[in-house]
C-alpha cells in the first residue's frame, strides 16, 4: 500500500504548498473533508480548494508522529504549525484517514481544529 515513503513525500507536497503535486496523489472521484469544512468531491475540485488554502497562508509544517495502514486505509497523525501572513503561528495536533484506491487517495478525511488560524495574534 502507501509506506511511509509515499507519506513523506505526501506531506512534502503539503508543506511546500504545492497542489499540483499533491493531486497526483488523488483518485479523480475522490471525497476531501477538511476539518469541519464541507465536503469537497473531484480532483479538480480538490485542487482549487487546496490552493486557496495554501494562498491564505504564508506556509504550513507537519511533523508526523504515527502512520498505521491496515487493508485499503491508512491513518497518520501528528502535528502542524501554520504561519499567518503576519508571520504569528498556530501549532495544533491533526490526524488524517485515507481510505485508499491502490496507490491513490479515494476518500481524504482531516481532523484538525483550525477555529484559530484566521484570528489576529
Amino acid at each position: 500500500m502507501a509506506g511511509t515513503g509515499w507519506i513523506a513525500r505526501l506531506f512534502q507536497s503539503i508543506d511546500n504548498r504545492d497542489a499540483d503535486t499533491f493531486v497526483t496523489f488523488l483518485s479523480d472521484d475522490v471525497l476531501f473533508r477538511f476539518g469541519n469544512a464541507e465536503s469537497v468531491n473531484g480532483k479538480t475540485s480538490v485542487g482549487e480548494v487546496v490552493r486557496g488554502f495554501f494562498d491564505s497562508i504564508s506556509a504550513l509544517q507537519h511533523d508526523i508522529r504515527d502512520v498505521w495502514e491496515q487493508h485499503d486505509a491508512v491513518v497518520c497523525h501528528g502535528i502542524v504549525t501554520y504561519t499567518r501572513h503576519d508571520s504569528s503561528t498556530l501549532t495544533v495536533p491533526f490526524a488524517n484517514v485515507f481510505k485508499m484506491d491502490g496507490e491513490l487517495i479515494r476518500e481524504y478525511l482531516i481532523f484538525v481544529d483550525v477555529s484559530q488560524l484566521y484570528d489576529s495574534a
